[in-house]
């Protein structure tokens, strides 16, 4: 029976030559490249060592699956913009029950700042759905309001006239007086005023003015002569359901507040209208209220149209802006100096923050030059002038 030889005594190079027999034979694919340099198939298929295809970030496929396209995206913007654009083009169609298209009129300009807050959210969400969708909006917005962004007065002009609700609250009709007066107007219409403060500006502008004429809570100063002077019937106060259930005797007696004169220019006769409408409110049972507002403005429409006078001015605190429906009757013969010539939206009220132009000149006949906002007086109200030529 053999024995069996001993092993060799492990030397290092022996060992060195072992763990060259067994080591793994991964070679990365650049070294075993051939030499004509092609491709091998695992390159192509990226599956080299080091790179299996995926990474361990992104070896899972999201739940539910892929992320929603940008045309699927922000769906709720989209609508938000469609629905702004079609109120802008289709506002005059509103309802008007509760005043809801009064309301809406009257701040029109104002439904442009809803126009970047969705451009934001498109933005953030990548939607290219409600980015084409705000084209409607824009669109409209300016098509409405865009000729009224830059400074569209001219020099020149033949007369300039200044109309300003004094408030009766006014705790200085005197200082009020003194800067009307010194705004260089030939014509000045004042509304609201009081018994008590009425004799206040009578005094403090009879230099300047030597005409003057007053009906109930409106008045006109004038450096020019007045003549065929009388009160226009102006409904207020008492208009709506609580009218219905009073007879006619009982219907309390307010003092006029609209009036219309003649003003002799060297040009020939002027016409010219003051006016304050009616307020209006808004109240939990009836919404945003305009009964008197609106009954009123329909007279002042009727009394100008029977007039039939060649050269108009309406001046006056009109407690709504011409974008509203209720004043179609004024708007129609009539053209606002403020939209012509001015520079801007004009807003009047409230003088703290204007976020309105309820105050206006309105002109038939005569070209407005130029129509610009005073400064602030101790009214809630911002004066407007104009400056018009024939």
């Amino acid at each position: 029976m053999s024995r069996t030889q001993p092993s060799a005594p492990a030397t290092p190079g022996r060992v060195r030559r072992l763990l060259d027999e067994v080591r793994p034979a991964v070679v990365p694919a650049k070294q075993r490249r051939p030499a004509g340099g092609s491709r091998l198939p695992e390159e192509d298929s990226g599956l080299t060592e080091g790179n299996s295809g995926l990474s361990e970030g992104d070896s899972r496929q999201p739940e539910g699956g892929s992320r929603p396209g940008p045309w699927r995206r922000g769906r709720v913007l989209t609508g938000c913009a469609l629905l702004l654009g079609l109120l802008l083009a289709l506002h005059g169609t509103l309802t008007d029950r509760a005043g809801l298209g009064s309301l809406v009129e009257t701040f029109l300009p104002w439904f442009g700042l809803f126009v970047p807050v969705l451009l934001a959210g498109a933005l953030l969400r990548r939607s290219a759905a409600a980015l084409v969708a705000l084209l409607l909006p824009v669109t409209m917005w300016l098509h409405l309001f865009g000729g009224l962004l830059g400074d569209r007065s001219q020099a020149g002009g033949d007369l300039t006239v200044v109309s300003h609700n004094v408030a009766a609250e006014n705790r200085d009709p005197a200082g009020t007086a003194r800067e009307l007066a010194a705004s260089g107007a030939d014509l000045l219409a004042l509304e609201e005023l009081t018994d008590r403060a009425r004799g206040t500006y009578e005094k403090a502008l009879a230099k300047a003015y030597p005409h003057h004429v007053v009906r109930g809570t409106v008045g006109l100063w004038s450096r020019l002569p007045l003549s065929d002077t009388r009160s226009v019937d102006v409904l207020r106060g008492m208009a709506g359901p609580l009218a219905e259930t009073l007879r006619p005797e009982d219907m309390p007696v307010e003092p006029p507040r609209a009036l219309r004169t003649t003003v002799a220019t060297e040009k020939g006769p002027l016409a010219v209208y003051v006016a304050h409408l009616g307020s209006v409110r808004v109240t939990a049972g009836s919404g945003f209220w305009t009964d008197s507002r609106d009954a009123g403005v329909t007279k002042l429409a009727a009394a100008v149209a029977a007039g039939h006078d060649k050269r108009v001015l309406v001046l006056g605190d009109f407690n709504g802006t011409t974008d509203d429906r209720a004043f179609d009757g004024l708007t129609s013969r009539l053209r606002s100096a403020q939209d012509v010539a001015g520079a801007g939206f004009g807003f009047s009220w409230p003088a703290s923050f204007p976020v309105a132009r309820i105050d206006q000149i309105l002109v038939r006949g005569v070209e407005p030059r130029s129509a610009w906002l005073l400064p602030a007086t101790g009214s809630d109200h911002l004066p407007v002038a104009a400056r018009i030529s024939w």
